[in-house]
């Protein structure tokens, strides 16, 4: 790299980074370092160079930038709004730590956020568009040249209140990553085959539902199918970030290796698990903080003992 000149980003997120009260039977922590966009760059960061757009107010600490920067993940792309407050959730889980309330959600500054990037990013190999307002992510997905790989996610909010625009945002990228119960509500079918030859037939290459503690399914437009089992754990602390930290991990995968064939996609859905498992074992993003490569690999190798027969 040249004395003063940026580097390009490989993998670019888009979503939110926030302050989350999250609260279980067994412990509460409040306004800890979360968000959508913070997760997936957390995990992908493990595996390929991560950039990282989101929106703050200046109540966020300087001490929760200073960790993403310490795993490497350029902050460029963070906004500070002064005087603003950052996007805030608080939820709750039930004593088998699989079903979630929302106690609260607060916008704030990610309300009237007007996508920006710096021009570094956009020539990003790969993005990912987390679960934002889809018109926002419709728009900023502009301020690319020409990615090789965009993958989106969504979640019900914006299914019940911007369909056509999550329609159209689905339309315009190559791959969905989804959770079950928000593709069954999308498409109103109860099977997740069905749901995925939907999604697909909006326009994007593959479409993996994700089935929480049961794993996730890869579909892709030639019909193939790639089923995989959660990793298994005896303990689980929080799992807010599960989902995001699996797209990061399925992305981070797939641009560590630069290739978009099945058997990469299928390696991608497994450490996309593997970085799950991770995320749940403590609140926030703790546990992402603490890991290694080596530990992501040696998990890895884990599950594939555990599934050979």
């Amino acid at each position: 790299m040249h004395p003063g000149k940026a580097a390009l980003a490989v993998l670019t997120v888009f979503g939110t980074m926030a302050l989350d009260t999250t609260r279980t039977p067994f412990r509460t922590e409040v306004r800890i370092l979360g968000g959508a966009a913070t997760f997936a760059s957390l995990s992908a960061c493990v595996f390929t160079d991560t950039s990282m757009i989101a929106v703050i107010g200046d109540d966020m600490p300087e001490e929760n930038i200073s960790a993403l920067k310490s795993r490497g993940i350029d902050t460029r792309g963070i906004v500070k709004v002064k005087g603003g407050k950052t996007f805030h959730y608080d939820s709750s889980f039930d004593y088998n730590l699989s079903n979630r309330t929302t106690l609260k959600t607060e916008l704030n500054v990610i309300a009237d956020f007007e996508p920006v990037i710096p021009d570094a990013y956009a020539r990003s190999k790969y993005v990912y568009l987390a679960n934002n307002d889809p018109r926002q992510n419709i728009k900023i997905l502009q301020l690319f040249d020409a990615p090789r790989l965009v993958v989106c996610d969504t979640i019900e909010y914006w299914i019940q209140t911007a369909r056509p625009e999550v329609e159209k945002m689905m339309g315009r990228t190559d791959g969905v990553v989804i959770n079950d119960s928000e593709a069954r509500l999308l498409c109103g079918e109860v099977n997740i085959a069905r749901c995925a030859k939907k999604i697909l037939s909006l326009g994007p290459q593959f479409v993996v539902i994700k089935k929480g503690e049961h794993g996730a399914v890869l579909f892709d437009r030639e019909g193939q199918v790639f089923p995989a089992a959660a990793f298994f754990l005896d303990e689980i602390a929080d799992p807010t970030g599960a989902g995001d930290s699996f797209a990061g991990g399925l992305l981070g995968h797939v641009a560590r290796k630069d290739r978009l064939d099945f058997r990469t996609m299928k390696e991608a859905v497994i450490y996309g698990n593997v970085m799950g498992s991770f995320a749940v074992e403590d609140f926030g993003v703790k546990r992402l903080l603490s890991i290694t490569k080596d530990d992501v690999e040696e998990r890895y190798e884990k599950y594939r003992n555990l599934v050979q027969f």
